[in-house]
């Protein structure tokens, strides 16, 4: 019942300035003692635990090691205050900064040992597991509520993320998990920088540059984003995202894509195995998360990047979602995101040779005509999204593969290129009741409507012409009478694989990413001519202008030109503007 030597002991061991040698034999101590550390003694656990063991001498960190590891096998009570411990050192330790008498607590992003410590961290955290089998379970939802809020600084959560893909490779069974609980932020990141937010912070970051060239400050400071001088992520004030919360996502998406790299390389080479074990995983987060998601940017490329390694990838991801799309039990919204999905990778990746565009092509366009087969006459035969959803998405998802790839389609043998398209048989789907041109994005069946009529594949204009009657704009009664203008995507559809926006990650993704070919005048006058049948055809590569487009104003396709789109297929990620667009006479 003596407790002054207990408190004294205490006291001594909460000192900050208690030297190396006294926390070496304390240790020593207490290590022999294990046995007596019980639940009671909580509170002096819980002060050896927060000894300042990491940011001293080698021996004091040797000994503390030791003393974890018989602590947790003796005493597996206190396994969670144990990896709460080990956990918190996952980010920059916190430092207090004095600033006009007002004390600042903030991340010390300058700690030149971090990396050591975080060595040590991750030794720490095996030396737990080894004792403790169990640790794996304990340790999840520690994860989980120690991860940093997104607005953090941009230093801190790399640092997390960093560490907790580090314990993936130790802790195998968790990485699932981990790559859930990660995959997840970034969606949260993702979902709150809409790509027009980035390009507006972009624009104002480069005209504020042209006033003064120090972009140091910064243009938006948002709650601990002070630290970016000290900040070691940032390469050069070029790379940096203007929008903070685009460049956190910039760096941790970085991250993500050198560990996909990481671990599905062994010295350089391709290893199979582990390729496909990351790519299961990636695939049911992929399912969890991305496709429930609608309109996200960026996190979906990261589905984009692995099967970028190895064609069976690509078309193990394409099968995924072909599966997806046309089995009726999962929800109309699921089936049409996986047809969003199955057209932007088919138009955007650059690995997919013409073969395998060709047999998707067969597959959703037999599936297509099946469904005319069964829809086409009865009841439903007519135009409703609500019904047809999933067959709109495909047809969609047709329509700007082809916008994409029909050169390549139609290149070596024109002859043989066409007698390909012209047995998938467009003319019947464009006729059919369900008229999907009405549904389909305005430009993307712009487009198509030019495409194939050079190639006298179908003619569109005569059914556009008849949507474009049926299309009143309607006036809202109120104040002003104003003018309600036509929903232009009733599909709500986007395509996941738009041009990537973040500075860095980008340069990761852009090899195997295929841009939007601006259409050269020449294009232009050269779709307005139907080709004679029989002839071969000039296939000059349009110059690829990246997706800036040019500001010539409203160019014209068709036959007594018509306002459109000519540049991107899609003109924003979400729903392209709303815009009545008059078709020709």
């Amino acid at each position: 019942g003596e407790t002054t030597d207990f408190e004294l002991l205490k006291h001594q061991l909460s000192d900050p300035d208690i030297k190396d040698a006294q926390i070496i034999n304390w240790l020593h101590e207490f290590r022999a003692s294990v046995a007596y550390l019980t639940k009671e003694l909580e509170q002096l656990v819980s002060i050896l635990l927060k000894l300042p063991w990491l940011r001293r001498s080698r021996e004091v960190v040797e000994e503390y090691l030791g003393f974890l590891g018989n602590l947790v096998s003796a005493q597996t009570v206190h396994l969670r205050p144990c990896l709460r411990m080990i956990v918190s050192q996952f980010v920059p330790p916190r430092i207090t900064i004095r600033e006009d008498d007002v004390d600042i607590s903030d991340s010390d992003d300058d700690d030149e040992n971090l990396s050591e410590n975080f060595n040590t961290c991750h030794r720490a955290l095996q030396t737990v597991a080894r004792y403790v089998p169990s640790t794996p379970q304990f340790l999840m939802p520690i994860l989980v509520e120690n991860f940093p809020f997104i607005n953090k600084s941009e230093r801190t959560l790399e640092c997390y993320v960093h560490n907790l893909l580090r314990v993936t490779v130790y802790l195998p069974t968790l990485r699932l998990q981990i790559l859930e609980l990660i995959i997840e932020k970034l969606l949260k990141l993702d979902v709150s920088t809409p790509q027009q937010d980035i390009e507006d912070a972009e624009e104002t970051a480069n005209n504020s540059d042209s006033e003064e060239k120090s972009t140091e400050e910064g243009l938006f400071d948002m709650e601990e984003d002070e630290e970016r001088k000290g900040n070691k992520v940032v390469s050069s004030s070029s790379e940096r995202m203007a929008h903070p919360l685009a460049e956190r996502l910039d760096i941790l998406m970085t991250i993500l894509f050198s560990y996909i790299k990481d671990v599905c390389h062994v010295d350089g080479k391709l290893d199979i195995n582990n390729t496909k074990d990351l790519y299961r995983d990636l695939v049911s987060v992929f399912d969890k998360l991305i496709l429930p998601t609608h309109a996200s940017c960026h996190v979906q490329y990261f589905m984009f990047y692995i099967c970028s390694f190895k064609l069976g990838l690509a078309e193990a991801f394409l099968d995924h979602l072909w599966k997806k799309l046309h089995d009726p039990n999962n929800p109309s919204v699921i089936r049409q995101t996986a047809g969003s999905y199955i057209g932007s990778f088919l138009a955007r990746a650059k690995f997919i040779p013409v073969v395998t565009v060709k047999a998707c092509l067969d597959l959703l366009v037999n599936w297509m005509h099946k469904y005319i087969d069964n829809q086409d006459t009865g009841a439903n035969a007519y135009c409703d999204v609500a019904l047809h959803g999933p067959f709109y998405s495909t047809c969609q998802a047709v329509f700007y593969t082809l916008i994409f790839r029909h050169k390549q389609l139609l290149d070596g043998n024109l002859r043989k290129g066409l007698s390909y398209l012209q047995s998938l048989n467009f003319e019947r789907i464009v006729m059919c009741q369900l008229n999907p041109l009405k549904i389909c994005i305005p430009s993307v069946v712009n487009l198509f409507a030019a495409i194939t009529r050079k190639y006298q594949l179908v003619f569109c204009y005569t059914i556009i012409e008849r949507n474009n009657r049926q299309f009143i704009p309607v006036v809202r009664s109120g104040t002003g009478g104003d003018l309600v203008q036509t929903c232009t995507n009733p599909l709500d559809s986007f395509f996941p694989f738009d041009p990537y926006m973040l500075k860095r990650s980008k340069k990761t993704i852009d090899p195997f990413y295929q841009f939007w070919e601006e259409l050269s005048a020449e294009d232009l006058e050269n779709l307005k001519k139907p080709i004679k049948r029989g002839t071969s055809e000039d296939e000059d590569d349009d110059f690829l202008k990246g997706e800036t487009p040019q500001n010539d104003g409203v160019v014209g396709i068709a036959p007594n030109s018509y306002e459109s789109n000519t540049r991107s297929p899609v003109s924003s990620i979400g729903s392209p503007p709303d815009c009545y667009v008059p078709y020709p006479q």
